[in-house]
């Protein structure tokens, strides 16, 4: 029993603010207790703009931050509303070589994440491009990640925030109408990793049963 390890699909989640200060009660974290190692977010479920300004905080202060299933994060709003106004975004472009000058329309679900967080840092000075270097994003749960506690950040849930019966569309259906072509793969991707997990839990938990009691 000593190699077992958790169950990515049954974790239980801990705040952003127990994980950076398990004493400290507030939902803002003491600056001199964070972690060392990097915090891994799972972004399903989370307002799209509500995590963007919390992670943007955390790293800006020391943190460093892990954010996977960037896909599954949600917007606020009807789904038909975000594609034209992604759509108007698509619009704008720089008369002068656009190709080197942007702005650049990226369509990926993690560099829409990205571009959010980034507005929100003084990114052109060394503390926000330090700050930036602190935060890896990425679509689905590539390994090691299968294999770490994952955390949310109720500040930012849907399911906390929104009220019912709202409006609300996901990064992925979004980013596949406006060009990303890599949906399938992960959502592949994604389907391997959900039974290798259920496999793991299910020998885990025969294991616990068979195992003697002291």
């Amino acid at each position: 029993m000593g190699n077992v390890r958790q169950r990515p699909e049954t974790v239980q989640f801990r705040t952003l603010a127990q994980a950076c200060s398990d004493s400290s009660t507030s939902s803002r974290p003491d600056m001199s207790t964070f972690s060392s190692t990097p915090i891994v977010i799972d972004g399903k479920g989370h307002l799209l703009g509500r995590l963007a300004s919390i992670i943007s905080k955390q790293i800006l202060s020391g943190q460093k931050i892990d954010v996977v299933r960037c896909e599954e994060i949600n917007i606020s709003g009807s789904f038909f509303r975000n594609k034209l106004r992604y759509h108007n975004f698509l619009h704008k472009r720089h008369i002068v070589n656009p190709k080197k000058s942007g702005p650049f329309h990226h369509r990926a679900p993690s560099k829409i994440l990205f571009k959010a967080i980034r507005g929100m840092l003084p990114h052109k000075t060394a503390r926000g491009a330090a700050a930036i270097e602190r935060l890896r994003l990425f679509e689905g749960i590539p390994p090691p990640f299968d294999r770490k506690k994952r955390m949310v950040v109720p500040e930012a849930l849907r399911v906390l925030r929104l009220k019912p019966g709202r409006k609300y569309c996901t990064v992925k259906r979004l980013s596949h109408e406006v060009g990303w072509g890599y949906k399938d793969v992960v959502d592949r991707l994604e389907e391997k990793r959900k039974i290798k997990a259920q496999a793991f839990h299910e020998r885990k938990v025969r294991s616990l049963f068979t195992e003697p009691r002291a």
